[in-house]
């Protein structure tokens, strides 16, 4: 087999991240336009990722958030974003660097991204170096809609008798 010494697997792979950069850019500067919603799914122990220790024991390996009504503060970098979000009522800002995201999923348009994050260095106590950046490919339409039915939000803690349901509750069939 030849060597790739091009890395097409890297200029695919920045290319998405381009993609969810752009994505992520527009709705913090115009909000979502239409139907438009994102499920972001990412290592919660990747280098970089910061969450509060709350959200850390609970989401222990990997985390869903759900950007489509109530977010705030939307800042889109090179490496990351950084987003406010309420969980059990409790504001939280994340901040979520590009290569610890596992997937990316717009259900309104069944299109989605699909990261691997095999290689992505956790951060541990004896402050592992990082690791080379994870590629990525393009999630088929009927893949996307699968997920995006199959996808469950993540369940904040429960406060005051407050009902936590599924966004495919309200979809028209």
């Amino acid at each position: 087999m030849a060597t790739d010494h091009i890395r097409y697997d890297v200029l695919a792979r920045d290319a998405l991240r381009g993609v969810l950069r752009k994505v992520l850019t527009d709705a913090a500067v115009h909000g979502l336009p239409g139907e438009h919603h994102f499920f972001i799914t990412f290592v919660s122990k990747a280098e970089g990722v910061k969450l509060s220790s709350r959200l850390l024991a609970q989401y222990p390996e990997e985390m869903t958030i759900i950007l489509q009504h109530q977010f705030w503060d939307l800042t889109v970098l090179e490496d990351r974003f950084e987003v406010g979000l309420s969980f059990g009522g409790i504001p939280e800002r994340l901040v979520v660097p590009f290569s610890a995201i596992k997937s990316f999923l717009d259900p309104s348009v069944k299109f989605g991204l699909q990261f691997d994050t095999s290689d992505v260095a956790e951060v541990a106590p004896e402050n592992l170096p990082a690791a080379p950046a994870p590629s990525a490919v393009a999630v088929p339409a009927a893949a996307a809609a699968e997920k995006a039915e199959t996808a469950e939000e993540p369940t904040p803690p429960s406060q005051g008798g407050a009902e936590v349901v599924r966004l495919d509750r309200f979809r028209k069939k």
